[in-house]
């Protein structure tokens, strides 16, 4: 059990880098997963995600975080992708970028070679996109990744698309365009009414290589060190434990939440915690864990009386089984919904240079994660602040790594967050209450699953406290730079070993604006270059 290269996670980027490093046929490449192969119908069939994404099971972790001062002391879920594709296996498919200054930003902290014209040619390398008539100097033809329009767009999203633009948000046909502010329909990676997760677009096409081994329902306990070279992983299958060597690197693409777990579990980390906990030092690295972002959000749930909404009721019932009817014959219909159909980037401010707010609209109540469910039907829009100045830590419960991780985002510690997410709450209910929505009491308040009696800044407040969790974007926590104290440079090596590198959402110094798929591919193109020594553009 020997190969060049080790990589420890099977998400978007641990995907990515199995499949590009064994192009290379003198290479051979070891892909460790520590769920299964997520090759069901729920895993193709796109509103599959909302059985996984429920509760813990063998494609859902289902972290939880501490307790959070800012939300009234409750504990936040968050729900992480287990088996092939990880997170791209169960997430709601939403294909974006976030803006160029995101990148411009990363490079100007330190992240030498990361920004906006170093990552767009990854972005593009990627990306096979279907619509035509996209600019070819933006866009991609012929990547891995499928990204398509909706089959089926859902009526009441092209309402909320009208209503935002009643209510004065320009419209937006590419959020991955030259202008990201506006409203409109956000693309997803499907591929003929599919999910198109990042294990069937970069995996499966590289399953016959006989220099590629995946390893699935293998944990990996512990990156195994000699001195401080990472020479191999201890990993666990079927209640045997085993070593596997890297000739030439370990690379670590757990993810966010598990990648400085096992950095610290391994003895890569602030010494004074692994100290506590028992763990042997290999390497001090303070910010290990450090550094966490996340976008929290709130949403505003509304009743409407119209089955074509997502909900429960007998006639939803006959509905739905006429849509998986559907599906199987035409792979379209309301099953090939990604639920957040349609959404806007907004700027809250009149004196900010660009958005700051997102919008996700869903074609159905999302109560508690879709955990808590009601009778009847209705709608709901997210909205979150794209750029959260609150930080939160990640550390160790105990040295065990099949634990779960102390993950705190620290919510709400910023002001400047809370003062957004109070105008986001304004701006969808100025957005419900537009003549678009009209013939379904959009002006009402009463028709609010919550919060109809909410009406001061200070009510709104209490509302957000209550109810607002995140919508699934923790980054940062193994953060990249040129500092010393950043935990890999920019070649994503660990500071302080050799032979190890991080790759994946852990790394972004700060938290792009928009959903976090995406730029976890084009990481994890741009390091499969740099393992390569092909340099970068």
């Amino acid at each position: 059990m020997e190969f060049d290269y080790v990589v420890i996670g099977a998400g978007s980027a641990g995907c990515v880098l199995a499949a590009r490093l064994s192009e290379d046929p003198a290479v051979s490449v070891a892909l460790l997963e520590a769920g299964g192969s997520n090759d069901r119908v729920l895993n193709v069939v796109p509103t599959g995600a909302a059985v996984h994404i429920l509760r813990a099971n063998d494609c859902n972790w289902a972290f939880e975080t501490v307790p959070q001062p800012g939300l009234n002391g409750r504990r936040g879920y968050q729900p992480r992708g287990r088996g092939l594709g990880g997170s791209s296996a169960i997430n709601a498919m939403i294909y974006l970028r976030g803006q160029r200054q995101d990148y411009d930003d990363w490079a100007a902290a330190g992240a030498i070679g990361w920004g906006w014209h170093d990552v767009l040619p990854y972005f593009k390398r990627a990306e096979n996109n279907e619509r035509a008539g996209l600019s070819p100097e933006l866009h991609g033809r012929g990547g891995p990744l499928n990204v398509a329009d909706l089959r089926s767009p859902h009526p009441f999203a092209r309402l909320f698309i009208e209503a935002a633009q009643q209510a004065g948000l320009p419209a937006n046909d590419d959020f991955s365009g030259e202008v990201q502010e506006g409203v409109g329909w956000y693309q997803v990676t499907q591929k003929n009414g599919e999910r198109w997760s990042v294990a069937r677009a970069y995996l499966d096409p590289a399953r016959g290589r006989s220099n590629l081994s995946i390893l699935t329902d293998a944990q990996a306990l512990q990156i195994q060190f000699e001195g401080t070279r990472a020479v191999g992983v201890r990993y666990a299958q079927a209640g045997i434990e085993r070593v596997v060597r890297a000739r030439r690197e370990v690379l670590l693409a757990a993810g966010a939440l598990q990648s400085p777990q096992l950095l610290m579990t391994s003895g890569v980390g602030p010494p004074n915690h692994l100290q506590a906990l028992g763990i042997p030092l290999v390497a001090a690295a303070p910010q290990v864990g450090q550094n966490l972002q996340d976008h929290l959000d709130i949403i505003i749930n509304r009743r409407v009386d119209d089955s074509d909404l997502l909900g429960l009721s007998m006639t939803g019932g006959v509905k739905l089984v006429r849509a998986i009817s559907r599906w199987r014959r035409e792979r379209r219909g309301v099953l090939t919904s990604n639920f957040a159909e349609a959404g806007a980037f907004v700027r809250t401010l009149p004196d900010i240079d660009r958005p700051d707010l997102q919008l996700h609209f869903v074609i159905g109540m999302v109560d508690n994660h879709a955990r808590s469910l009601h009778w009847g039907h209705g709608m709901s829009c997210h909205s979150c602040p794209l750029r959260p100045k609150s930080r939160g830590q990640l550390t160790l419960a105990s040295a065990d790594p099949r634990s779960m991780p102390l993950i705190d985002p620290n919510f709400l510690a910023h002001d400047d967050d809370l003062a957004t997410l109070v105008r986001g709450f304004k701006l969808v209910r100025r957005i419900f209450a537009q003549p678009a929505f009209a013939p379904f009491d959009g002006g009402s308040l009463a028709r609010e699953l919550y919060d109809s009696q909410v009406r001061t800044d200070e009510e709104i407040r209490a509302a957000i406290r209550r109810r607002a969790d995140t919508i699934y974007h923790p980054v940062g926590t193994c953060r990249m730079g040129s500092d010393a104290a950043a935990v890999v440079d920019p070649q994503l090596r660990v500071r302080g070993v050799t032979g190890l590198r991080v790759i994946d959402a852990s790394v972004m110094p700060t938290l792009v604006s928009g959903n976090t798929s995406a730029p976890t591919v084009m990481i994890a193109e741009r390091a499969s270059d740099l393992i390569r020594d092909r340099g970068a553009g």
